[in-house]
């Protein structure tokens, strides 16, 4: 299969370590064999590894120690390392005591946490592994992006819907069920296809619980197994001053992918047009938001404006400086800007884009609508925020 060259730098000084986290098959291994093709690897899924290790943590040491040091000049890389939590001690050990370089991998840290397993203390650095981006792909195809989602190994399928199928069952099976995170599977597959059809909208805790028959402490529970698991982000509202008339409290929520939000609904894009397609189109575009934030190191907030009326910004990036709309339409029209234009009226100075389907770039009252090739080729090449 075709191997695409990842946007994420992860050039480390001698000597220092670092997690590297992701959701599954986002291409955190693959990454890691062609960035470091020289490091020894321990991974985790393969069964044995994972039993030996479990009962002794030590090996880890006892095994390192038996090695010649010049194998050990390029990072030890620990892979699925969230599967055995007791190992982190060793690494400590080893980072303070042997000067040991590190790259530990995994798809959660959830299970570390909740087991107050050992995270190093600020020792390694943190990066995060994120489905394609548009500046990862030579010519983006928008329909596919849209319905087999850009995890690499969907998206370069021809026809990924047993894929996608595939990987929904498996997550509720293994990184949920398996690891012990919920106690009872069926509240949480109900929780799933509940998810699919609140998704990017307003988050209500209460219509979700009764729908799954769980209450909303469990549901709120879910959700943050999700972020942990690192397959869903939360947009919390913006809002930089006391107003009445803004949402302030109720966030939104998305799924990492864009494909797996569309196998939970059966849902299937055959024309850039319509409900369906501008859901998922604005979901493409926060998915390349989030990943910018991150491998840009900016890290700059993601979030949204929506007052009580209903007139909404799709994304609102850092404190206020930029505005993005997303419209699914190729033809934009004065109705489209009043959601940018109310926030306009109450935040000035700022720059405000409506990303979309039209053809050429335009300028109107002071809105840039902006094709979504020119605006996603600014983003990656830092014209948007720096």
């Amino acid at each position: 299969m075709e191997y695409l060259s990842r946007f994420l730098e992860m050039d480390l000084p001698q000597g220092q370590s670092a997690f590297l986290w992701g959701a599954r098959k986002t291409g955190k291994t693959t990454f890691l064999r062609e960035k470091f093709p020289r490091s020894i690897i321990f991974d985790f899924l393969q069964t044995d590894l994972f039993l030996d290790f479990s009962k002794r943590p030590a090996l880890l040491r006892e095994r390192l120690l038996a090695i010649d040091e010049v194998s050990l000049r390029e990072p030890v890389i620990l892979d699925e390392v969230q599967k055995v939590p007791g190992i982190l001690d060793e690494v400590h050990w080893l980072i303070e005591n042997r000067s040991i370089q590190f790259i530990l991998c995994g798809s959660s840290a959830r299970k570390l946490k909740r087991g107050q397993a050992n995270l190093l203390g600020g020792r390694a650095w943190r990066f995060e592994m994120f489905p394609l981006v548009s500046a990862e792909i030579r010519e983006i195809d928008l329909l596919k992006a849209l319905n087999h989602g850009l995890i690499p190994t969907h998206y370069l399928q021809k026809d990924a819907g047993r894929s996608l199928r595939a990987y929904v069952g498996d997550y509720l099976k293994e990184e949920v069920f398996s690891e012990g995170l919920v106690r009872k599977i069926p509240p949480f597959s109900r929780f799933f296809d509940a998810l699919g059809y609140s998704h990017g909208e307003l988050t209500n805790y209460s219509n979700i619980a009764r729908e799954c028959g769980v209450d909303s402490k469990t549901v709120r529970e879910y959700f943050g197994i999700l972020v942990d698991t690192l397959v869903g982000h939360f947009v919390e509202p913006f809002s930089r001053r006391s107003n009445r008339q803004v949402i302030t409290r109720t966030p939104k929520f998305y799924l990492f992918d864009v494909g797996v939000a569309g196998a939970l609904t059966q849902r299937r894009i055959t024309h850039a047009r319509g409900e369906s397609f501008g859901r998922a189109f604005e979901h493409l575009i926060f998915m390349e938001l989030k990943a910018h934030s991150s491998y840009s190191e900016l890290e700059y907030e993601i979030r949204f404006w929506r007052n009580k009326s209903g007139l909404e910004v799709d994304f609102i990036l850092g404190d206020g400086e930029i505005a993005i709309e997303v419209k699914g339409s190729s033809r934009i029209d004065r109705k489209d800007l009043r959601g940018l234009k109310a926030f306009r009226s109450d935040h000035s100075g700022l720059m405000s884009i409506l990303v979309c389907n039209e053809r050429a770039e335009r300028l109107q009252d002071g809105i840039r609508i902006m094709p979504w090739r020119v605006f996603l080729q600014r983003l990656w090449a830092g014209d948007v925020i720096r």
